[in-house]
């Protein structure tokens, strides 16, 4: 009730702006009297008149500078009742509009039955308009229902409003065959499915393990005289990776390369990702190279994606050349290119070799996450190479980064060991040069360092 009376009060002050009264000329007779007499009964002949309200398009702007979309209802229907007045199709379109983005649609389809009764030039902009609103709303019955609403206006659909329906509705797997009956029949009512109307259903398909639809549709693109574009090959590739089906996929790389296509970045990332995983290094690195010639320059992406596959399958050394490859192809390593390096190396027992990579990452600014170190420290200890693993805890250090808790509870009791522990003390030196911090966890390892000193003392006790 409170928001009825405050609406209404709105409308009041709404409306007593929009009123323009008429107004007579006022005589100026020498006769005072007389003069009274006609501002009197002009006066009486306004109050007794009906208010004239303003133009259609003055009305149209009261409704579109409504928030509240009832209160412009409310001045639609008010204008409405006015003798000899009609709405300009301006202001049905900014309310319908209103009342769908509010929800409101039931008064938003009443006012389009509405609309149909009069002899408008209607926009099909405000199908496209309405088809959002339901789909925003997750009304998919409704915004079908739309496209069939258009023809009753003897409106000729356009693609774009179909392809706004097939959008909306293959979102939800329910309504896949919905959206294919209605491609299919879109012929009948003038629409020609484009490019994009095919790209909407194949992706659908594929995404629903519908492959061999998604494919019938590509191959009737061709007799249908309906040109397929890079994204088209793309969906289709991307659907065969995912069935496992990546030697196809390649196969229609090279028909999409032999048609003249340049494929994008993602077409080539969806072939890298799923050559390595079916661990078909060869062809994902023959494919790398590929790529520049073909006027698509391999990224960052692309090569990590490589290097992470050969690092996988045990073959470090190779990655090592495709890292090694990069600058020259115009693209530098980034911290993930290194770390996977560093640990594919490790996880090889090619300690020395990740060491040099380790310390290149670390003199290019990058800071290696503390499992990688953890993993290089551990290896060098476990094949008893204390020296090496100090001097990359010493380079860490260097660096201003800090190693993990078990990374000290790895090294310290080798140094505690050492035949040489004045050698190995300069790494203690090197601990107390960086600033603790709570990351850096020295206090865990405080039972070594102890036992260290210990041990330290004693030495210096017998050499005395």
């Amino acid at each position: 009730m409170h928001l009825a009376s405050r609406r209404s009060t709105l409308l009041s002050h709404v409306w007593k702006f929009s009123f323009s009264y008429r107004s007579a000329p006022v005589s100026h007779n020498q006769n005072q009297g007389q003069d009274d007499r006609y501002r009197r009964k002009d006066q009486e002949r306004k109050e007794n008149e009906e208010p004239s309200i303003g133009s259609p398009a003055r009305i149209q702007k009261l409704i579109a500078s409504q928030s509240d979309p009832l209160l412009a209802k409310e001045i639609f229907d008010l204008a409405s009742r006015q003798p000899n007045f009609q709405h300009s199709y301006a202001s049905y379109h900014s309310l319908i509009l209103k009342l769908g983005r509010s929800h409101h649609f039931s008064l938003m389809q009443a006012l389009l039955s509405s609309l149909k009764s009069h002899d408008y030039s209607i926009s099909p902009s405000l199908f496209t308009h309405i088809i959002k609103i339901y789909g925003d709303a997750k009304m998919l019955e409704k915004a079908l229902k739309t496209f069939y609403t258009i023809l009753e206006f003897n409106i000729k659909p356009l693609t774009k409003h179909l392809n706004s329906i097939l959008e909306i509705l293959v979102a939800d797997r329910n309504f896949i065959r919905p959206a294919f009956d209605l491609f299919r029949s879109a012929h009948k009512y003038g629409v020609s499915p484009n490019t994009k109307s095919y790209n909407i259903l194949m992706r659908a398909f594929c995404l629903n393990n519908d492959l061999s639809i998604a494919y019938s549709l590509f191959n009737k693109m061709f007799k249908r005289d309906v040109l397929p574009d890079v994204e088209s090959y793309r969906i289709l590739m991307q659907g065969l990776c995912r069935k496992s089906q990546v030697n196809k996929a390649v196969d229609l790389l090279e028909d999409m390369l032999n048609k003249g296509f340049v494929p994008d970045t993602l077409s080539y990332t969806t072939l890298l990702n799923s050559l390595c995983r079916k661990k078909k290094l060869k062809e994902a690195y023959k494919l790398l190279c590929r790529m520049k010639v073909k006027g698509c320059n391999p990224d960052i992406l692309h090569y990590n994606t490589v290097i992470l596959g050969y690092c996988k399958v045990g073959h470090a050394a190779d990655a090592c050349k495709v890292l090694d490859d990069m600058p020259s192809n115009g693209c530098l390593p980034n911290l993930i290119s290194y770390q996977n390096i560093v640990g594919g190396l490790c996880n090889q027992g090619m300690y020395d070799e990740a060491k040099h990579y380790a310390e290149v990452m670390m003199l290019k600014g990058f800071s290696p996450h503390f499992s990688i170190v953890h993993l290089l420290i551990k290896g060098f200890c476990k094949v008893g190479k204390t020296e090496d693993a100090c001097e990359v805890l010493i380079e860490l250090l260097r660096n201003g980064n800090s190693p993990h808790a078990d990374t000290w509870a790895e090294i310290l009791p080798r140094i505690c060991e050492a035949d040489s522990p004045e050698t190995m003390g300069d790494v203690l030196k090197q601990v107390l040069k960086v600033e603790i911090k709570p990351d850096t966890r020295i206090v865990e390892v405080g039972a070594g360092l102890e036992e260290y000193l210990i041990k330290k003392i004693k030495s210096r006790s017998r050499t005395s």
